[in-house]
């Protein structure tokens, strides 16, 4: 419901600012962006029953833009359904600006991980320590970081919005960077590395959110093939540009040239970004509303005005209740987390592979990245060309968010193919280039799996509740890409690249069915296992 505060009476009109509802299989009504619905009002609405104890369900199925009578004359919402304060509202430019900034904070985040993967082994010597697994730590340890600094981050988005938290973050994580790159030693090397992570958490587990604030569910393929490029893109790139960088100056430059990105970067988001959390937003003008009126029992629609203890303790368990009263979301958190897992261990271990292999530079080490850097620019354009349009119902028909999964079922056996392949031909007798087609095939398989995925659980669970959906898979990603890859050193001393390379193919292998399975029993098994937080 929404609320409008007249400047000179102060009165208060209430509008339905909800689309016409459509019935989906489940006979349940599809909601929209209310800020009132927070995590209740989208769940339902695709079929996904998610019961809290948080916050009551909203009505649904009032008619678009009607007045009605208000239910509360204290409730501030927005002011009318044209509202141009509402995110939703704002123009598709502005829109598009925000995610391209949340994006590319996302990317120079992930550049970072690897863009020192080639400087790794020459701080080795320098630091004087020789274990390869301490080696490979140095690279994945920010993945750590993500994992846990993502738990903190969702709950404070909900008290002070995603603005203040993703400023604060950009200034320590320009700190911790600014730390990694004066380390004298590995150990303190490792725990700044660690930090970056911590902070940089913040635009890895909410930037979904803020797309999921700005578009409708139909409009969302595109900018989630934008955002979700970073996460892949980032650790491609980064070893490209951290060869050179490593072999022409030092492995301390590359931090130094993240510093300069990061900093630029932020430069821009905090002149240009605003707030996109609405109910951040309605606290905003329900504070300037209480300071013009004097009403203090005004309060925001969708303000559950629970204590920052309670909503940290509720982030920290809800990953874990997703994942175990939810096979959809554990299965969905298990695909992606093993394969990003392969793709970091991948990333880690090329450097070395192609230097012992084919006896490259540091700086040429760096190019065997180019080909999946190629197959994940196919992947985006793949996804961002087909996903909206095989979301959309044809001819009347219902919204079925497993649509999404369609790519997935169809691109994602190119994965397991690629492993094969670079596994069997990175051999000294083998031209260069077979390894790299190899993981060049890897690459659209990849992006199509992640994004799909994501985009998935964002539109069952809508913007709020998909935020702790997406931090259960963000939790196992990045838990798995932090120590997977240790597993590299004695998985290809024991059985080779070829084998080794090989089992990591077969257990991918058995993740390809998981779409098929959503897309024919997806709503079936979230209405049957619905989701108590």
């Amino acid at each position: 419901m929404t609320h409008s505060h007249s400047e000179s009476d102060h009165t208060t009109v209430c509008y339905d600012t909800r689309t016409t509802a459509a019935k989906d299989d489940f006979g349940t009504d599809s909601d929209e962006n209310l800020p009132e619905a927070a995590e209740a009002a989208e769940a339902p609405a695709n079929g996904q029953q998610v019961e809290t104890n948080l916050e009551k369900d909203v009505e649904k199925g009032t008619p678009v833009n009607q007045p009605v009578a208000p239910v509360d004359p204290n409730i501030v919402s927005w002011d009318g359904p044209d509202d141009p304060a509402n995110p939703r509202n704002w123009t598709k430019a502005y829109k598009l600006m925000n995610v391209t900034l949340v994006s590319l904070s996302v990317l120079y985040v992930n550049l970072a991980t690897t863009m020192f993967a080639p400087g790794a082994s020459i701080m080795k010597a320098e630091f004087g320590y020789k274990s390869s697994t301490v080696e490979i730590l140095t690279v994945t340890i920010a993945s750590l970081g993500f994992a846990i600094g993502q738990l903190f981050v969702s709950p404070l988005s909900e008290v002070f919005g995603r603005m203040p938290i993703y400023r604060v973050s950009a200034i320590f994580y320009l700190g911790f960077t600014a730390g990694c790159s004066r380390s004298t030693h590995v150990a303190e090397f490792l725990v700044f590395r660690l930090c970056t992570g911590l902070s940089a958490s913040s635009y890895m587990s909410t930037g979904g959110g803020t797309v999921a604030d700005l578009l409708e569910k139909q409009e969302r393929g595109v900018a989630m093939a934008i955002f979700t490029a970073g996460p892949l893109f980032g650790p491609v790139l980064g070893p490209i540009i951290g060869g050179f960088v490593t072999e022409n100056l030092s492995w301390r430059w590359t931090f130094y040239l993240i510093m300069m990105l990061a900093g630029a970067v932020s430069a821009v988001s905090f002149t240009i970004m605003r707030e996109t959390n609405a109910v951040a937003i309605l606290k905003a003008k329900t504070k300037r509303l209480v300071k013009e009126t004097g009403n203090t029992n005004l309060r925001a629609a969708g303000d559950r005005q629970i204590p920052i203890k309670i909503l940290v303790s509720h982030a920290l368990v809800r990953p874990i209740k997703f994942l175990c009263q939810s096979p959809v979301v554990f299965l969905i958190s298990l695909y992606i987390a093993f394969n990003f897992g392969v793709t970091m261990l991948l990333l880690a271990t090329f450097p070395s592979i192609y230097e012992n292999t084919y006896h490259w530079s540091v700086g040429i080490s760096g190019l065997a990245y180019v080909g999946v850097g190629v197959g994940c620019a196919i992947g985006v354009f793949i996804f961002a060309k087909f996903s909206d349009r095989l979301v959309r119902p044809n001819n009347g028909g219902t919204y079925r968010p497993e649509r999404r999964l369609i790519l997935m079922m169809f691109v994602s056996p190119l994965f397991p193919i690629g492993l094969f392949i670079y596994g069997w031909t990175a051999r000294y007798h083998t031209p260069w280039i077979a390894p790299i087609i190899g993981t060049a095939v890897c690459g659209p398989g990849a992006v199509v799996i992640s994004s799909s995925a994501q985009t998935y659980m964002i539109d069952v669970f809508g913007p709020q509740t998909a935020a702790s959906a997406l931090s259960s898979i963000t939790l196992l990603r990045n838990l798995t890409g932090a120590f997977l890859p240790l597993a590299a050193p004695s998985l290809y001393e024991h059985l080779g690249l070829g084998w080794g390379n090989s089992v990591l193919a077969f257990i991918t292998i058995g993740f390809i069915p998981i779409p098929f399975l959503f897309y024919r029993y997806g709503e079936w098994l979230r209405a049957r296992f619905p989701v108590s937080l």
